[in-house]
């Protein structure tokens, strides 16, 4: 599928222009005290006009047929360039956390390295979090590393998706 950039986007956000749409695919993530799992993943990434992309991700967890067995994790946030391929990203959760995120960009990827946390009192407390983005021929992948709780910074989810047609 041809890329096109965006009607209307913010001179500040051309470098990040190749991540506006949609994308579906499929993921696995694993975690200390967890089952692996699979997931199927959807993130889209808008725009306003503004100088910043709104940010929403929604995932399911799959049997191995990919069938739905339960909705998952979904989380939403804004993303801005601060200066020289450097990011600030807010990510806020459905299960009571919100996260500000640094980070570079170079061309079609992205290090993102958690930079403070907000947990509601009933919500887990994620020491430290690591994220990855990028443009991995012609598809979104990305990664998500965490530290919870005893556990150090390690693995939990990735996936690999496809840009959406609609």
């Amino acid at each position: 599928m041809a890329f096109v950039i965006p009607e209307g986007l913010h001179p500040d956000l051309m470098p990040l222009a190749w991540m506006v749409g949609t994308w579906r695919g499929k993921g696995h993530g694993e975690y200390p005290g967890i089952e692996p799992f699979q997931f199927a993943h959807e993130v889209t990434f808008n725009h306003d006009g503004r100088a910043f992309l709104t940010y929403f991700s929604r995932s399911w967890i799959i049997d191995d047929n990919n069938e739905i067995i339960k909705q998952s994790a979904s989380e939403t946030g804004f993303w801005r360039v601060s200066g020289e391929k450097k990011l600030e990203v807010l990510i806020s959760h459905s299960t009571g956390i919100t996260e500000g995120w640094v980070g570079m960009f170079d061309g079609p990827k992205i290090q993102l390295v958690m930079d403070q946390g907000y947990s509601a009192p009933t919500a887990k407390v994620v020491n430290e979090g690591q994220r990855l983005y990028g443009l991995v021929e012609g598809e979104l992948f990305f990664a998500y590393d965490m530290a919870y709780g005893d556990h150090k910074l390690q693995a939990h989810v990735w996936s690999t998706m496809p840009r959406s047609n609609n």
